[in-house]
C-alpha cells in the first residue's frame, strides 16, 4: 500500500518513510536539471537568493516535452540524478528535503542526505506519459531560456515514486542487489 505524503513535509515525516516505501506525493514541487543547479549553486556561492524557497520542498529531476494542445504538460520522466550530484550537498544544507530522479546517488550524497535528514525517490523512466497526468499545473518560474530544463513549480496529485534512499542512508539499489543475491542462492 502506497503512503500520501503532502509537500512541504516536515523532518520528522521524512524520518518515518523507511528504503522501498511506495508513496503518492501531493502539492508544490520544483522541477531542475544540472543547468539549472548550476544557476543556482552559483547564485549561493555569491550570497544571491534563490529564485525558488527550497526549504522542505523537493526537486524533480525533469525536463519535460512541450506540451500538446489542451495539456498541462508533456512527457514528465526522471532524468539520471548523478549529474546534479555535485551541487547537491549544498542544496541539501540549504534546506532541500527531497529529491525525485532515476539511478544511483554518490556517496558524498547519501552522506549529505543523513546529515540533513533527506529523502531520495525514485520514479520510473518508461512512465513519463503517465507520471504527467500526476501534474495539475505546471509553471515556469526561472531560467526560460533553459527550455525544458528551465525551473518549473509543479502542482502534483499522488505522483507515484519509492523511496530509494531513506535519512539513514539506506539504500534500495544496495538492498535490492543484497536480497536478489540471496534468492539466487536459495533457487
Amino acid at each position: 500500500m502506497a503512503i500520501s505524503i503532502n509537500i512541504p513535509f516536515t523532518e520528522e515525516e521524512i524520518c518515518k518513510l523507511k528504503v522501498g516505501d511506495k508513496v503518492l506525493i501531493s502539492g508544490t514541487i520544483y522541477t531542475a536539471r544540472d543547468a539549472a543547479h548550476k544557476r543556482l549553486i552559483e547564485l549561493l556561492d555569491r550570497n544571491k537568493d534563490l529564485p525558488i524557497e527550497i526549504k522542505n520542498q523537493i526537486i524533480y529531476y525533469v525536463g519535460p516535452t512541450p506540451a500538446k494542445p489542451d495539456k498541462i504538460i508533456g512527457s514528465a520522466g526522471p532524468t539520471t540524478s548523478y549529474r546534479m550530484d555535485s551541487y547537491t550537498p549544498k542544496l541539501l544544507d540549504m534546506g532541500l528535503k527531497g529529491m525525485i530522479g532515476k539511478g544511483l546517488r554518490s556517496k558524498e550524497v547519501v552522506e549529505s542526505i543523513v546529515k540533513n535528514k533527506a529523502i531520495y525517490f525514485g520514479a520510473i523512466g518508461g512512465a513519463a506519459a503517465l507520471i504527467s497526468k500526476c501534474i495539475k499545473k505546471s509553471e515556469i518560474i526561472a531560467y526560460e531560456d533553459l527550455g525544458s530544463e528551465a525551473i518549473r513549480k509543479l502542482q502534483v496529485e499522488n505522483f507515484p515514486a519509492i523511496v530509494v534512499i531513506d535519512s539513514l542512508g539506506n539504500n534500495l539499489y544496495e538492498y535490492g542487489q543484497e536480497e536478489y543475491l540471496k534468492y539466487t542462492k536459495m533457487v
